[in-house]
């Protein structure tokens, strides 16, 4: 196994710059919980609520456990394969070079579609608290800031964003406080918060598989590696304990608020996050935790159309995509302009569709890749001629695998018909793509350097990824 890594790095070593580790287990860990922005359950909260009939608190305890088997399979291979890429160099090395490039092209589709998704939400959310405009509008206004803003390429401070989590995190906390306080004054029953009276398990695995969008950050910790002091040790204890974190947090606040509001009746379950902070606190209170989650949403808006436009154009650069239109560089700003205007285009196509539609999209995406990386593991034990066949390891490299596997796949289906249908016509177009740059699978699949399009992208966006709201890789 450990030579199957040597060999791995060993194939991306030359020409390719080397991160340099300066990362710590916490740092890691704080990276990972920020990235996956525990104030994205106050903005889900009506659509993961409505989905699962009621039963949020136990949409996010499956979401949770979904997660934890993935994140578990993430961890060996983080620990195989101690180099930047994620599931594109994991599926590379284990599953073959075509698996990789689509793997890759997951990847992409999730890129495309988080800006989209950041957008959407604090188009909905300033327009709840300022409805003189439309979401819609506030929407395209904050594309036009976010990508004037990264066509300039405006650096952003790392303790300006520590500053900013800061404030986020205060606001989940005052959502908590003045949410039991205010549940209690009312004497809601506690029991209806976590099983309601109309309890479906279908329901309830249709409100996980949205709310698994949460979590997306926790395999985001795993493009970090090459910054990361001991890695082999470190990046799968943090990719572990952000799932259990975030998970904790992500079921604590759904439990709140679902108590605090008994019940489905919201004005707009896009909005409906908005609606129970106005009961529990007022609309004073409302306004300033509202704000306090838009300032970390626009941070992420920056970020995540940074880094999709650099994975873009270094597709482009490598002949993945084409090099006259993504492979190139603004003169004056130095910053891949066709790149994010398309990335910005997408945006303001997502802006006609629904919370619940547009988290979708990301999640389909997501799952797959957590899919293919259990299937790593699996062909990773395998190919180890030195092995272990003890009944703990054929739990933790076979049944476990297997198991985060199913629920993936289980998950992924029951996503909308609308993001299974994009999805399974990207996966199509990626085929497609696959065969023209092969020419029919006759020649060698172009290498897709995405840690140097991590790289690339730290020079614009280093640390601003711990502000955001939407998930990402």
């Amino acid at each position: 196994m450990n030579a199957q890594a040597t060999a791995e790095q060993r194939s991306v070593a030359p020409g390719t710059a080397r991160l340099v580790p300066q990362l710590s287990l916490s740092g890691l860990i704080i990276f990972g919980v920020s990235y996956m922005a525990p104030a994205i359950v106050i903005a889900t909260f009506g659509v993961i609520a409505t989905l699962a009939n009621g039963a949020t608190v136990l949409a996010y305890l499956v979401a949770t456990l979904a997660m934890l088997l993935s994140a578990m399979s993430y961890g060996k291979l983080a620990k195989a394969y101690p180099s930047s890429g994620s599931i594109y160099t994991y599926a590379r090395g284990t599953l073959g070079s075509h698996t990789g490039f689509l793997a890759g092209w997951v990847i992409l589709l999730d890129y495309l579609f988080l800006p989209m998704v950041a957008w959407l939400i604090m188009g909905l959310y300033v327009s709840a608290q300022f409805p003189f405009l439309p979401s819609w509008a506030w929407g395209i206004g904050f594309i036009v800031i976010t990508t004037a803003v990264n066509i300039v390429g405006v650096k952003f401070a790392d303790r300006l964003n520590r500053v900013l989590l800061v404030i986020v995190g205060a606001a989940v906390v005052a959502v908590v406080i003045f949410g039991t306080v205010f549940a209690a004054k009312q004497g809601h029953p506690v029991g209806p918060a976590v099983f309601p009276a109309e309890l479906a398990l279908p329901a309830v695995v249709a409100g996980a598989a949205v709310a698994a969008y949460s979590f997306l950050g926790f395999d985001a910790v795993t493009t970090l590696t090459e910054e990361v002091k001991d890695a082999k040790r470190n990046v799968p204890r943090a990719i572990v304990s952000v799932v259990l974190i975030g998970g904790g947090i992500f079921v604590l606040v759904a439990f709140v608020m679902q108590w605090a509001h008994p019940g489905l009746d919201f004005e707009s379950a896009d909005t409906a996050g908005f609606e129970v902070l106005g009961a529990i606190g007022g609309p004073v209170f409302a306004g300033i935790v509202n704000a306090a989650i838009l300032i970390g949403t626009l941070a992420s808006c920056f970020a995540v159309q940074a880094s999709g436009s650099r994975l873009l154009f270094v597709m482009g650069r490598d002949g993945v995509l084409p090099k006259r239109i993504f492979g190139r560089l603004s003169q004056k700003f130095r910053t891949p302009v066709v790149s994010l205007l398309i990335i910005a285009a997408i945006g303001v196509a997502g802006q006609l569709l629904t919370m619940g539609d547009a988290t979708s999209l990301i999640n389909f995406g997501a799952f797959l890749a957590f899919a293919t990386a259990n299937v790593c593991v699996i062909v990773l034990w395998r190919k180890n001629p030195n092995r272990q066949r003890t009944p703990g390891a054929i739990i933790g490299w076979i049944v476990l695998p297997v198991l985060a596997c199913a629920v993936d796949i289980f998950l992924l289906i029951s996503l909308s018909p609308l993001a299974i249908g994009i999805g399974t016509a990207w996966i199509a177009l990626g085929v497609l793509m696959l065969a023209i740059l092969t020419r029919g699978f006759r020649r060698p699949v172009p290498r897709l350097d995405i840690g140097a399009a991590e790289a690339a992208s730290a020079a614009v966006s280093e640390n601003t990824e711990l502000n955001r709201v939407p998930g990402s890789h």
